[in-house]
């Protein structure tokens, strides 16, 4: 169990979903700086030991904005976990990526490493990128990835096709669950730098919550929440993942692969 841990925190294991394929980077390049896994920043988060606050840089490309209601869910669901006396903010930045082609996980890190405002790590600030870049993933059913340990996309392009039959779940439905989905990634979950004592790990799909009410639910982050047309797609951490990030903050849980600990 501990070597198949060690390569799901690598990300060099291979994804059995193709629609989750894109879901994590699949290399990760460490120098000069070292950029980390997803769930490498999880502790910086969620303690206030070295970071008293935090910011998400939102970095995207004309007419690719997200949603007033995706960046206001996302840092409620932030503030409602991580210890961060000085608050969360977030700072936009309209950018012209210059990426033709489709995206891959690679082509992410690099594009948001050389528009990255300032440090992951700097002084007390914490700070977490998102890019909303124009095109699709390489599987272009992917609507978003975390390729690090504080770098997450989302794909607009294929957001706006991802709303099932009758507008339900809607495209605002559909970002709002997506951008809390990856960044839930930076948090670690499920299971990507720690191991719940609770069995929530969807079988097939590592990294992801077998449960259909829990944002972390494998299906969020692919064209196949368009299933949810009889349901509401769920935006928010269920109970088990909330227990699994009290645990991690308060150190009964385990952490590892953490850049500043």
């Amino acid at each position: 169990m501990g070597a198949q841990r060690t390569k799901v925190a690598l990300f060099v294991f291979a994804l059995l979903s193709a629609s989750l394929s894109g879901c994590f980077g699949d290399s990760l390049e460490i120098l000069p700086e070292r950029k980390g896994i997803p769930g490498g920043l999880t502790l910086a988060c969620l303690q206030d030991d070295a970071y008293t606050s935090m910011v998400i840089e939102i970095d995207y490309e004309a007419g690719y904005k997200p949603m007033t209601s995706s960046t206001d869910m996302l840092v409620d669901r932030l503030e409602s976990v991580c210890d961060k006396p000085g608050g969360i903010s977030i700072d936009f930045t309209e950018v012209d990526f210059g990426h033709s082609g489709d995206w891959s996980a690679n082509d992410v890190r690099e594009e948001a490493w050389d528009n990255k405002d300032t440090s992951p790590r700097e002084g007390s600030i914490l700070t977490w990128q998102i890019i909303f870049p124009s095109g699709t993933y390489a599987d272009s059913s992917v609507l978003g990835v975390a390729v690090d340990a504080s770098t997450v996309a989302l794909f607009g392009d294929s957001i706006q096709t991802a709303n099932g039959p009758f507008n339900r779940p809607s495209v605002e439905d559909v970002e709002n669950s997506v951008i809390v989905h990856e960044v839930g990634h930076l948090l670690g979950l499920v299971n990507l730098v720690y191991q719940s004592p609770v069995d929530h790990e969807d079988e097939d799909n590592e990294g992801h919550s077998n449960n259909d009410d829990s944002v972390m639910y494998w299906a969020i982050e692919s064209a196949d929440l368009a299933n949810f047309i009889f349901g509401t797609l769920p935006n928010d951490f269920d109970d088990d993942d909330l227990a699994d990030l009290a645990g991690m903050a308060d150190g009964s849980i385990k952490v590892t692969d953490q850049l500043w600990s």
